[in-house]
């Protein structure tokens, strides 16, 4: 696995996290910055689970099980989208507070992925 990628992934989910937070502590709903800056943190998991999955198909394994590695990078990229659109049906500081968790998850998935890989 791509380490630099998977540490600028976590490192952009919790800076998200934290922008995102400050907006629920200032009673905002998400504005469009947020999705800006949901855009990029999915674009990175994006090209994470690209080259996951060139990885595999070259033949490379990772040490704890594909199915589960596939598993994670899957639910890495889905994180930040599905906490957006979550976001959208909650216009109030909730929403924000609803992509600030997203952006937890997301930063532990990404943990998670570097010890499946065997990191």
């Amino acid at each position: 696995m791509f380490v630099a990628l998977t540490v600028v992934t976590a490192v952009a989910a919790l800076a998200l996290a934290a922008w995102c937070g400050w907006a629920a502590h200032r009673d905002q709903p998400t504005k469009d910055w947020h999705f800006i800056g949901m855009a990029v943190v999915s674009v990175l998991a994006l090209v994470q689970l690209v080259i996951g999955v060139v990885q595999l198909a070259r033949g490379e394994k990772p040490e704890q099980g594909t199915t589960i590695f596939v598993a994670y990078l899957i639910g890495a990229f889905a994180c930040i989208p599905a906490a957006g659109f979550m976001s959208l049906a909650e216009r109030t500081r909730w929403g924000s507070v609803t992509v600030a968790a997203g952006g937890v998850v997301l930063a532990v998935l990404e943990v998670r992925l570097y010890d499946i890989w065997g990191g």
